[in-house]
């Protein structure tokens, strides 16, 4: 974690910046491994360009911040205290009143933005998300291995799903096992809201798992992700219950070459355009581009979407250490959808896929093993 500050703090040095306030959850636990939820409470680190850092928490909260290795200075604070009034009189003299601030611009609330020009009225406020998001984009050996086993948890996750399900079954109900046998197996939260969606409701790209009850026929697409030491996983795969149809089976064949095209892409030095090009190339060729409705995958890390977004008019270029997710499908209105999401990390000598759960179509009839 120190090398992280240290990168903050000379990048301030060399832009002429006082120093920085992060306040983002997931921005502190990439600088610190302090896990919270500070829920209303002010939770912020400020990171000074020629002083070290100092944490600022609830008094409640030291405990883990100690627990999560941090070694700088702390300010705690008491319910019953004015955390802004402890920052103005600790924190004044390491802030220049002409000085400025990077703030993350895209995770800052308005009210701790008017709190700071409380505090320091002359301070000239800067973007740090750039910044921040570039330190993030490749990613070290330890981030990758926690990726890979957030995958693995994410392979486990789409077995239990599919072990689920029978007729009748609602898509609220295979979620629910899902969930509740990961936590038996230690997973705390999942990377994201997941869903577990059948038949004709699995024709929308971002479904909302319901009541919907599973009957021979329905395509079923489980779109889930664990957090695991605080990084995501996220994959996608679509099954067929009891009995398939030729439309389906044509679907899920262009949506399965659409996958394969993307990954030969994910090279060091090709654009992130090749990648949605590939795929999208697949599917119009296939007769079905209307139905392909968005971006070819994410980059991932701590936070399920970071940079990079894969989608064709990205340039930029691939480099080693990024994590990816590759995820072409199609949605058909009334009738059901196909998505193969992947995970992925881009390697020197090819991409290195972190989710390894069978891509060919599976029809389920019973217990899958």
């Amino acid at each position: 974690m120190k090398a992280r500050i240290t990168n903050l703090q000379e990048y301030f040095r060399s832009n002429e910046l006082t120093g920085g306030l992060i306040t983002s959850k997931n921005n502190i636990y990439y600088l610190s491994g302090f896990d919270y939820e500070p829920h209303e409470r002010f939770v912020g680190i400020f990171i000074f360009a020629e002083h070290d850092p100092i944490f600022v928490l609830p008094e409640m909260e030291l405990d883990m911040l100690f627990s999560a290795g941090w070694v700088y200075d702390y300010l705690s604070y008491t319910d019953s205290e004015d955390v802004w009034d402890k920052i103005r009189r600790r924190l004044g003299f390491k802030l220049s009143k002409n000085g400025s601030i990077a703030v993350e611009e895209s995770d800052i609330s308005l009210k701790y933005i008017q709190m700071v020009k409380a505090v320091l009225p002359e301070v000239d406020l800067r973007n740090l998300d750039n910044k921040l998001s570039e330190m993030r984009l490749i990613k070290n050996f330890d981030e990758i291995n926690s990726l890979k086993i957030a995958a693995k948890y994410a392979d486990y996750a789409v077995h239990l799903g599919i072990n689920a399900l029978y007729e009748g079954v609602t898509e609220l109900e295979v979620l629910g096992e899902i969930e509740y046998q990961l936590k038996k197996r230690g997973i705390r939260e999942m990377s994201f809201t997941p869903m577990v969606l059948f038949g004709k409701n699995a024709s929308n790209p971002h479904g909302v798992t319901s009541e919907n009850k599973l009957k021979a026929g329905d395509t079923v697409i489980f779109d889930l992700g664990v957090k695991y030491n605080g990084y995501s996983s996220d994959i996608t795969r679509t099954v067929v219950y009891k009995k398939s149809s030729d439309e389906i089976e044509k679907i899920y064949d262009i949506v399965l070459k659409a996958n394969r095209a993307a990954l030969k892409e994910c090279k060091v030095g090709n654009s992130i355009s090749k990648i949605d090009e590939a795929a999208r190339k697949v599917i119009d060729e296939g007769g079905y581009s209307q139905y392909f409705p968005h971006r070819i995958g994410h980059g991932l890390g701590i936070d399920v979407h970071e940079e990079p977004s894969l989608h064709s008019n990205n340039e930029q270029l691939l480099k080693a250490g990024m994590v990816l997710t590759i995820e072409p499908g199609i949605y058909l209105p009334g009738v059901g959808g196909v998505r193969i999401e992947d995970d992925i990390v881009i390697m020197e000598e090819g991409p290195d896929l972190l989710t390894e759960f069978w891509r060919d179509l599976q029809v389920i009839r019973g217990k899958f093993r």
